[in-house]
């Protein structure tokens, strides 16, 4: 199957959702929204990130902005431990536990987990456990 090519319009999308890290500022700046309220902003670029052509555009530009930059989940976690701890050694706890979030969310691991058993809709208890080498 051929790749369809995006429009002018969808790869600035793509660009500035790269650049700005937010689905709607990027609409804003690709498309004319001045008349549009927030909400259907917010759905139209929902809708845009979500084709699959536009999407796969996304993550070429984020794995060539990795590379170039050679960020990793490794990398940034490595120094995310280095700056909790320095916040740890300067008294700092909420510098530390700030970088320890960041740390818990790069993995995938600030979810809150939802008990699927209805006599204890509780959330269930995820367990963290940092480890030092």
């Amino acid at each position: 199957m051929k790749k369809k090519k995006l429009t002018p319009k969808q790869e600035k999308f793509c660009h500035e959702f790269i650049k700005t890290g937010n689905q709607s500022d990027a609409y804003r700046a690709a498309y004319n929204s001045e008349n549009m309220l927030p909400t259907t902003i917010n759905n139209k670029a929902y809708q845009l990130v979500n084709q699959d052509d536009i999407g796969a555009r996304i993550a070429v530009l984020q794995e060539r902005l990795n590379k170039k930059f050679e960020v990793t989940v490794e990398s940034l976690t490595k120094e995310l431990e280095e700056d909790r701890q320095l916040a740890r050694e300067l008294g700092q706890p909420a510098a530390a536990i700030s970088a320890l979030n960041v740390k818990a969310r790069i993995h995938g691991m600030d979810k809150q987990v939802m008990s699927n058993d209805p006599d204890n809709p509780m959330p269930a208890i995820i367990k963290v456990e940092v480890v030092h080498k």
